[in-house]
């Protein structure tokens, strides 16, 4: 589990990100899909990213150095250390089509890039039926080979039965386009609901890349 968070740096371009061996795991999604509230939840610091009731926040590329928890390997006590990092939201309406642009082009650089990104954790509110934009988004991680994982936010909005519901029906719109589907997680930044099962994820393929 995660141990410490800390704030390092933001950047408008992947070009000028730490220049660091660490694996990183990103977190992306729409606007005001709840990544910063999530995120906060994960590092168990409330404070650690802004949030916003107005979205399109986030617009740089930031990343926090993540410890984790002391664990025995080999007979020697170790902890992880890796990037978590926050990428701007897309999709946001209000921001104008030069933006929008800048901001796609950052998120594709990084994407495409980055060599430390180990997996990027795309971002989708559960209450909502599968949107283009999306969809979209998921195929062009598909197609360039970025490994991702979905993440349905705001799991504490819906009953259980509606929420299972909602997340099953995505999980079949997804397979109209996919033979298999990505790892899916099902998280609330509210009751830490899938937040354990997500850090763990984390952790492990932390140690793929080690074995």
């Amino acid at each position: 589990m995660i141990k410490s968070a800390q704030y390092i740096i933001s950047n408008p371009d992947v070009a000028t990100c730490p220049q660091s061996n660490l694996p990183e795991y990103a977190f992306i999604g729409r606007s005001n899909v709840g990544k910063s509230s999530l995120i906060n939840m994960l590092c168990h610091d409330a404070k650690l990213a802004k949030t916003s009731q107005k979205p399109g926040k986030t617009l740089l590329i930031n990343h926090f150095l993540i410890e984790s928890n002391d664990k025995m390997v080999n007979g020697k006590m170790v902890n992880d250390k890796w990037h978590l990092v926050d990428l701007p939201g897309y999709g946001y309406a209000q921001a104008g089509q030069k933006q929008r642009e800048a901001l796609r082009k950052m998120i594709e650089r990084y994407c495409l890039l980055r060599e430390q990104l180990v997996c990027l954790f795309v971002l989708i509110d559960c209450r909502h039926e599968p949107q283009k934009i999306d969809l979209e988004f998921i195929n062009w991680l598909g197609e360039n080979g970025v490994p991702f994982a979905l993440v349905f936010t705001k799991g504490d909005k819906l009953g259980k039965v509606v929420l299972k519901d909602k997340v099953t029906k995505y999980k079949e719109r997804l397979l109209e386009d996919w033979e298999e589907l990505p790892p899916v997680f099902v998280t609330s930044a509210e009751t830490g609901l899938g937040g354990e099962e997500l850090t763990n994820y984390i952790e492990e393929l932390n140690e793929s890349i080690k074995s």
